[in-house]
């Protein structure tokens, strides 16, 4: 009797001291995990940036791009470091802006179309500005190469045309689709220039000149209603309440 009273005695107390134990090391656990959480404070000026998929707006050191408010930049486009996108302007699906050496700017009413890209280097062989610099009114076919030039107003650069370094296109001018304009070569106002290398073609007429903007103008139009579809993240969310409310759903 008295040895079962022993067993029992020794079982009971190497359950208590097991449950102490664990007691004890888990509140010690929780109160480090919570210690943990609290330590862990994010800056106040840290981004914010939604890490799921591509991102479009990529900041380099202190070079943010900036888009204004009725510009189009379609959701997979990539806009990175010095890039300004001004009014009216669109940018379309597939795009890559890249401004981490220098400054590159989208005109007004201006428009860079699907799978181009444009870049700008350090500095430009021929001492001119090494910018990207796209006026107002021009419209960039798809699938161009545009590095370090200049493109003056009311132009239009055809499909697959590249343009390199220190080229300078002056305003009412045409480049045909898959011209190559080599670095630092001038193309004079109001000349149609094809071929590679670009070599001029004709001289523009007055009514040829008159449908440039006219051009730049059109695809304006058509990007506001990409622009309306992806204001932030489309129109769906209109459907959704509608539903709600029909099948008294609350959120």
């Amino acid at each position: 009797m008295a040895t079962t009273l022993a067993r029992i005695a020794r079982k009971s107390l190497t359950t208590t001291t097991a449950f102490s134990l664990n007691r004890h090391f888990g509140t010690e656990a929780a109160a480090a995990a919570t210690a943990s959480k609290k330590s862990i404070t994010p800056s106040a000026d840290r981004v914010k940036w939604d890490y799921r998929g591509q991102r479009r707006i990529i900041p380099l050191g202190q070079w943010l791009p900036k888009v204004a408010v009725d510009a189009y930049v379609a959701p997979n486009v990539v806009l990175a470091g010095q890039v300004t996108v001004y009014d009216g302007a669109s940018v379309w699906n597939g795009a890559v802006l890249r401004g981490d050496l220098n400054k590159i700017t989208v005109g007004f009413c201006s428009n860079v179309q699907e799978r181009c890209v444009v870049h700008a280097a350090w500095n430009s062989p021929t001492g001119l500005p090494a910018e990207t610099s796209i006026e107002r009114y021009v419209t960039i076919g798809a699938y161009s190469l545009l590095r370090s030039c200049t493109i003056e107003p009311e132009c239009i650069i055809g499909q697959h045309s590249i343009l390199m370094e220190g080229s300078l296109v002056e305003t009412h001018s045409i480049l045909e689709a898959g011209s190559v304009v080599p670095p630092g070569r001038r193309i004079p106002t109001g000349e149609l220039w094809a071929g590679n290398p670009a070599r001029f073609v004709r001289t523009l007429t007055h009514e040829e000149t008159l449908e440039i903007p006219k051009l730049a103008v059109a695809i304006n139009d058509l990007s506001k209603t990409h622009f309306f579809e992806f204001l932030p993240y489309s129109t769906v969310y209109l459907e959704v309440e509608k539903l709600k409310k029909k099948l008294e759903i609350k959120v």
